[in-house]
């Protein structure tokens, strides 16, 4: 026997190994590795998110203390905030204050209602003084 075939019952006795264990483990990572990965874009991109909230907050915040119309500050907002997010300006006491939100959930609608983060950024500033300027 030593190691060769054995032809009339068709055996093979050599040992056998862990022969389809490194195809078997990589079917069970790499669906996970591609959750992880996929979950990582979608944390960097609420971050992007979030900073072009507070951008479009303060660009707004910051034309309206112009006393520029309210139009062209949303107008600003509107080019550096993320897509469907929702502007909103107050104004009151000499100030002003804009709030620019969103929610965001992951790419691909595969989990929408499930997980969603809820971003939003504020930006005040005081009215500036156009009397004084002459």
């Amino acid at each position: 026997m030593n190691g060769r075939r054995d032809s009339a019952a068709g055996h093979n006795h050599l040992p056998r190994g862990p022969r389809g264990s490194v195809t078997a483990e990589t079917a069970v990572v790499l669906p996970i590795l591609l959750v992880f990965v996929g979950t990582l874009v979608w944390l960097v991109s609420v971050g992007i998110d979030q900073a072009r909230c507070a951008d479009a907050a303060r660009e707004a915040a910051r034309s309206l203390a112009r006393d520029d119309p309210v139009e062209q500050a949303l107008d600003l907002a509107r080019q550096s905030a993320p897509d469907g997010a929702r502007i909103e300006v107050q104004r009151s006491d000499g100030q002003v204050t804009v709030t620019v939100s969103m929610s965001s959930s992951p790419a691909g609608g595969l989990f929408d209602g499930l997980v969603a983060v809820h971003l939003d950024a504020s930006a005040v500033s005081v009215m500036e003084d156009s009397d004084g300027l002459g």
